[in-house]
């Protein structure tokens, strides 16, 4: 799939369909006014997600949707038959791509693999990349995400940031104050 277009994969049917309202089992962009009116329950599905590590470094209250994170663009899916979303995939735009920066689920075993499965289809197309570490590096990895060792292309899409390379392919840097080890997954644009 050349020049990977996820607004017109996801019109297509693939993932979403053109609706009025929020169906259920497809993936849902949300407008900026969406955003601040569901911050709340879009910050207890990050939470829900990253609380076993520590929390999200950019994440502490659902005033960060709307505010230091407000840029990003989230998309939704409801699996189940509660009118809540279940999962949430979130993703800013860089100059090297759409960089994968949060997920979020209820904590059920199909809103987790919604999230996976939605971050694994990106990662494979052009134009899409996340840091990522620990289980989740695994879990990609073993779903066939690319992972990217070069440290041309990881300093060319690091750029500005202050990294230390280790000979495997991942780096330490410092997000939100705390140091990090990451590898680069996807296939950025360089």
């Amino acid at each position: 799939m050349d020049n990977f277009d996820l607004r017109k994969y996801l019109a297509e049917g693939k993932l979403f369909k053109e609706v009025e309202g929020f169906d259920k089992n497809v993936w849902i962009p949300l407008t900026q006014d969406e955003k601040s009116e569901f911050a709340q329950q879009l910050f207890d599905l990050i939470d829900t997600a990253y609380k076993p590590i520590g929390g999200h470094p950019n994440y502490n209250s659902a005033d960060d949707i709307i505010g230091s994170e407000g840029d990003a663009d989230y998309m939704v899916i409801d699996l189940d038959d509660d009118p809540e979303w279940d999962a949430l995939k979130v993703s800013k735009k860089k100059s090297q791509g759409n960089k994968s920066v949060a997920m979020g689920h209820d904590g059920s075993k199909e809103a987790k693999r919604a999230a996976i499965n939605i971050t694994v289809l990106l990662l494979k197309q052009p134009g899409y990349f996340v840091e990522v570490s620990g289980k989740l590096k695994d879990i990609l990895q073993s779903k066939g995400a690319p992972i990217i060792t070069d440290e041309e292309i990881i300093r060319k899409v690091l750029k500005g940031k202050d990294i230390e390379l280790n000979d495997d392919g991942s780096y330490q840097r410092e997000i939100g104050g705390k140091v990090f080890s990451k590898i680069l997954m996807g296939n950025p644009k360089v």
